[in-house]
């Protein structure tokens, strides 16, 4: 521990690479699957699938819940349109143009991977489009941000940056929030996805942390329906949400969600892919 935020050891950041590589592999899946006419729970059932075939476990299923909200029922956060996050798998069919985002997470011999993409069903409205480029070329700058002996906040200010650089306006939700990942889903520190350089945890070779900024049409206000989880912005407007897990090695920077490591994005944006032996 360092600062009351886990730091893994190199082998442990290994197996979180397996959990990352589930992640990436089931959200692909998911995003083959979808079309016209397939509900979100069958999408559910396809990462469960995925998840039993890997030998891994769900970092969400049965997650949280409390006096007045039951835990969560599904292994993947679907979230239609004007939801941002924490969507509820069921019976909602999926239609041309609907914008889905997907939040998944997986366990492996009890590390956590998480992740989450964001794509069009049928044929994407062009303000759906560029919303999701902006959303998640701005996780991507905040990945990129980060090197050793620097500090949450780099993270945080290159993601509002690149989002307020845009001629169009976003809301930067700031209700939720990126995190530390580990042996546990949540974790210290918390990474926002507005703020200010130099500021926040120090950021340590073997930290891991959840980048995933969100990002509406409109306003950044939320409110969450009765289910007691699905989160959705209060002025209906459509949002959108990217995530990778990250982490920070002797050697550089290497997303333990993504295929190649984030090795092409990182390297367009000049950073420095550092992988441990994969």
């Amino acid at each position: 521990m360092a600062g009351g935020i886990e730091v893994k050891s190199p082998d442990q950041v290994l197996v979180m690479r397996r959990a990352g590589l589930v992640v990436a592999r089931t959200l692909a899946a998911l995003r083959e699957a979808a079309a016209p006419g397939v509900t979100t729970g069958e999408l559910d059932a396809l990462a469960r699938e995925q998840l039993a075939r890997a030998g891994a476990t769900s970092s969400f299923l049965n997650y949280g819940g409390g006096w007045d909200v039951p835990p969560f029922p599904a292994v993947t956060c679907i979230s239609v349109n004007d939801e941002i996050v924490h969507g509820v798998p069921g019976s909602r069919v999926l239609a041309d143009g609907d914008l889905v985002s997907v939040d998944f997470g997986a366990i492996v011999d009890g590390w956590h991977g998480d992740a989450a993409i964001s794509f069009s069903v049928g044929e994407p409205r062009p303000d759906d489009q560029r919303l999701s480029d902006v959303t998640r070329r701005s996780m991507w700058r905040g990945i990129a941000a980060a090197r050793l002996g620097g500090r949450v906040g780099d993270i945080s200010a290159a993601v509002q940056g690149f989002v307020q650089s845009q001629r169009e306006r976003y809301g930067i939700v700031r209700e939720f929030t990126g995190h530390g990942i580990g042996s546990q889903m949540h974790q210290a520190p918390d990474v926002p996805n507005h703020g200010k350089r130099g500021r926040g945890a120090l950021l340590v070779q073997g930290i891991c942390l959840a980048v995933e900024p969100m990002l509406t049409l409109g306003g950044e206000a939320t409110a969450t329906l009765d289910d007691g989880w699905t989160v959705v912005t209060r002025d209906r407007t459509r949002a959108c949400h990217w995530e990778h897990t990250m982490t920070i090695t002797r050697h550089g920077l290497w997303v333990l969600t993504a295929e190649d490591g984030g090795e092409a994005e990182l390297t367009a944006l000049g950073a420095t892919f550092g992988p441990l032996a994969d």
